[in-house]
């Protein structure tokens, strides 16, 4: 009898986009059970692959470009932004300020002007209400750079504009608002997959600029900068999501009123997941990395929460696997025998994994022979091209 698979995970971050690894996954699963009925809904928590996931989810939505915006590290990228039925533009920050971006980590010096570049166009094409993803991104600026392309203005004791980067906070004594654009009238939605603080030891120079490039004496920097930025800007600093993408959560809660959501809820809603669950009988979820974070709140622990309460059969399929999800998993660093063989050809190991969960999940054999074989045996010819 054939079964009816929800395929839905997260980016594999810096290798795969989460619709290449839905596809991937769906071609091995297929390899071994071609008659079962197979739903993708690649999935995002506000991060990387929130426009994806939404262009592929919702009918009538249209990709918009931004030549030339302010990359991280001040080089010109493509920023794009996405037209939402109703007049809601919805923006990514890791899409135009992303840390793989970079050509070099500087956790002081990045910026998210580009982020206030794209919101900018957006607002002007007409959107009267706007959302934005945050996560993945290579700044610690309390989004002040995507602010000042909003019209901010941030002086130091002399009246000089700052430069940008959070390291500059530092020496912030005025901000101007009267040049700043006002916030769109139908509202400002902020979608993060963490709860964090600007400041302390679970803020976002404490927790998320080691990941940026920042050694312990660069944290304390940009601690003291966020403490400076907020004491001239004011707002709360303690709002759970205020350290999202750098401080950026904070900025644009403090001067224009956003209001932060659990990006999974949303995404998980417009993307039609709780119905895609009711009529499944197997989830698969995954992302480039499973570790103790993943069922706080990010998108493969809340998918294998919801499997749990509505009795599917589940399994998780991951770069690296550093903690037990608690059904079946697999990583593709185990099957390809290293992080670099797997790194090397992500779409062959996802096909290797999707197979293997459709052996290990239903017990079902190869068809190669009749018999069961291991998983990367029984991929079709192409996989491996």
């Amino acid at each position: 009898m054939p079964l009816t698979v929800l395929i839905a995970p997260d980016s594999f971050k810096g290798s795969l986009p989460a619709e290449q690894v839905a596809e991937a996954i769906a071609a091995g699963w297929r390899s071994i059970r071609p008659d079962d009925i197979l739903r993708l809904l690649p999935q995002a928590d506000g991060g990387e692959g929130t426009l994806d996931a939404v262009l592929g989810a919702v009918p009538g939505a249209q990709l918009h470009s931004v030549e030339n915006v302010t990359g991280p590290d001040g080089r010109p990228t493509l920023g794009q932004w996405v037209e939402l039925p109703g007049g809601t533009a919805l923006v990514e920050l890791a899409q135009m300020c992303g840390l793989p971006l970079m050509a070099t980590l500087d956790a002081p010096g990045a910026t998210t002007r580009g982020l206030g570049e794209v919101i900018r166009a957006a607002l002007e094409a007409g959107a009267t209400s706007l959302l934005v993803g945050l996560g993945g991104s290579a700044s610690t600026d309390g989004g002040s750079g995507a602010l000042s392309a909003l019209g901010l203005v941030l002086r130091d004791g002399n009246g000089d504009v700052l430069p940008d980067g959070g390291g500059n906070l530092a020496l912030l004594e005025k901000v101007d608002v009267a040049k700043l654009l006002p916030a769109p009238t139908g509202g400002v939605t902020l979608l993060s997959d963490v709860t964090a603080p600007l400041l302390g030891s679970h803020g976002a120079a404490a927790v998320f600029a080691p990941q940026k490039g920042a050694d312990p004496g660069t944290v304390d920097e940009l601690e003291a900068a966020l403490v400076n930025f907020h004491s001239v800007l004011g707002g709360n600093a303690d709002l759970p999501g205020s350290g999202a993408a750098g401080g950026t959560g904070y900025g644009f809660a403090s001067t224009w009123g956003a209001t932060i959501r659990p990006g999974w809820d949303y995404l998980a809603d417009i993307t039609g997941i709780p119905t895609a669950i009711d009529g499944a009988d197997v989830l698969l979820t995954g992302e480039g990395r499973f570790d103790e974070q993943s069922a706080r709140g990010k998108v493969v622990g809340q998918l294998l929460s919801l499997a749990e309460r509505n009795g599917l059969m589940a399994g998780v399929i991951a770069g690296q696997l550093s903690a037990n999800p608690g059904v079946w998993g697999v990583s593709l660093m185990e099957l390809a025998g290293s992080v670099d063989a797997a790194i090397a050809d992500p779409t062959r190991w996802l096909q290797v994994a999707g197979a293997a969960a459709a052996t290990a999940l239903t017990g079902s054999a190869a068809l190669t022979d009749g018999a069961a074989l291991p998983a990367s045996a029984a991929l079709p010819a192409s996989a491996d091209s």
